[in-house]
């Protein structure tokens, strides 16, 4: 095998052992400092939803029926079981699963889900090393698609020794990209103050994993414990179904149609999805009873948030909002009572997140990009946007890079809008100015730069990689 020139940019990049190894060890150093600091600090390091999951934890493994602080679910009433009822935590709108996963907080250490985000974070980057290394980036290759920077490039060595440089130039990029996740101060930050947000991205990357495989099963299971931690990776379920209907739809009947979606493949994979959820749901249920189905679902269909919320439909919601005046007005116009309903929202919300499923999902190997544009538009859309909803498509970046071009203008414009929303923000949060209206104009301005920044990404998408056959 050639050594590698001076100049190769392959020599920089380190091993993925080596870089899963810092990686871990800037977790566990954050970990450490956030005991530090909190006990020192009256500003606090660690997120105050992990308070919130401590907190459920504690009222899960401590019942006290005077309190009314019990589980009354059917299965728990029938049997006489004496199990707390996470939900008395006021602002635990998450799944019981995730206090079960944390009950080590209250028995072994407090800042044991910190470790354990931190682990999901870092098992989120080997499954993007996998991703790529195994199957986009080999697959690019096989096209004759230089990934970027010359990971196609073939020397003038034997064949052999041609093949293995390939191969270090594709795992080099893998390691890049991957670290691109691993070392992205905004993630390892957000798991190390303790939010849960890198337990679903692992769940949504399994999914992936499967799907890219297609091991359809494993997948459809996948899904739909996704979606019961947290409702939105439903909308995954519209490209893997066009993606599994185009294997077989035969050439000589036309394009694939909303017909075609219709088979024995993407009728097993639906019912095996829904079932998944429907049955972790229902045994929650049968613990917790209408809580948990209130908490963790129900709830998110008339929320009223109208701080923090990047959404233009925020200052809709503040008009409405309970004790302000506009919300006791009896000539409101009727238009905005059917804009502030969530199920006008939803129209254009979820009619572009299945749609851009639907044509773009129509490959395993487009599902990255599907899946990306598909939560983009639902986040973009949604009555309630805060940056760490962010977090739910830049989390696919990494898996499209090899594919897509775009210019840093996208960047500018990206953060720039959201920016200007945050200066306005803070003279509200902070200073306690009222500056609804103009905040709800900068919304506007967020939502048209971050539309374009999506239309900017589409079309830089590899669109010849689309139109190879993959069957």
């Amino acid at each position: 095998m050639a050594k590698p020139t001076s100049h190769s940019w392959q020599r920089y990049i380190p091993s993925f052992s080596a870089l899963f190894t810092v990686s871990a060890l800037i977790r566990i150093g954050l970990i450490l400092y956030s005991e530090w600091h909190d006990a020192r600090s009256i500003v606090k390091y660690t997120d105050v939803d992990y308070r919130v999951f401590s907190d459920a934890a504690r009222f899960l493994i401590q019942p006290n029926v005077e309190a009314g602080n019990v589980a009354f679910g059917p299965l728990t009433k029938r049997l006489g079981l004496h199990i707390g009822n996470p939900y008395i935590r006021e602002t635990y709108r998450y799944t019981p699963l995730l206090v079960v996963f944390l009950l080590p907080n209250k028995l072994l250490h407090p800042s044991f889900g910190k470790y354990l985000f931190a682990a999901c974070d870092l098992l989120n980057g080997v499954l993007i090393y996998r991703i790529l290394a195994t199957v986009i980036l080999p697959w690019l290759n096989s096209r004759s698609l230089t990934p970027r920077p010359d990971t196609a490039e073939v020397s003038k060595d034997p064949k052999g020794a041609s093949q293995n440089g390939s191969r270090l130039k594709l795992d080099a990029y893998a390691v890049f990209l991957a670290g691109s996740h691993l070392l992205n101060p905004l993630v390892f930050s957000i798991s190390t103050r303790g939010s849960s947000e890198s337990i679903l991205c692992t769940l949504v990357l399994l999914t992936l994993y499967y799907a890219l495989h297609r091991r359809w099963d494993m997948a459809a299971i996948m899904l739909g414990i996704s979606t019961h931690w947290k409702i939105y990776p439903v909308i995954y379920g519209a490209s893997c179904v066009a993606s599994i209907a185009s294997y077989t739809w035969r050439e000589p009947q036309g394009p694939l149609n909303l017909w075609g979606l219709v088979c024995k493949k993407t009728i097993r994979f639906t019912i095996l999805s829904a079932t998944t959820f429907f049955v972790l749901g229902s045994l929650c249920y049968a613990i917790w009873g209408y809580p948990f189905l209130y908490e963790a679902f129900l709830y998110h269909a008339r929320r009223l948030d109208h701080r923090h919320n990047f959404s233009p439909y925020f200052y809709l919601t503040y008009l409405r909002y309970p004790g302000n005046v506009a919300s006791k007005s009896p000539t409101l116009p009727t238009y905005h009572h059917l804009l502030q309903s969530p199920l006008t929202s939803l129209i254009p919300q979820l009619s572009l997140a299945i749609g851009t499923g639907l044509v773009f999902g129509r490959r395993p190997m487009d599902l990255p990009f599907a899946w990306f544009v598909q939560t983009y538009t639902f986040v973009l859309f949604n009555r309630v946007c805060t940056s760490q909803y962010f977090l739910w498509y830049t989390l696919f970046i990494p898996l499209l890079a090899p594919r897509i071009q775009f210019s840093w203008l996208c960047c500018a414009v990206w953060v720039g809008t959201q920016a200007l929303w945050l200066m306005e923000a803070y003279k509200l949060e902070f200073m306690g100015n009222d500056v609804y209206f103009g905040l709800w104009l900068r919304s506007l301005v967020y939502l048209a730069g971050h539309a374009w920044v999506l239309g900017s990404i589409m079309e830089g998408y590899a669109t010849g990689v689309m139109q190879t056959p993959c069957r």
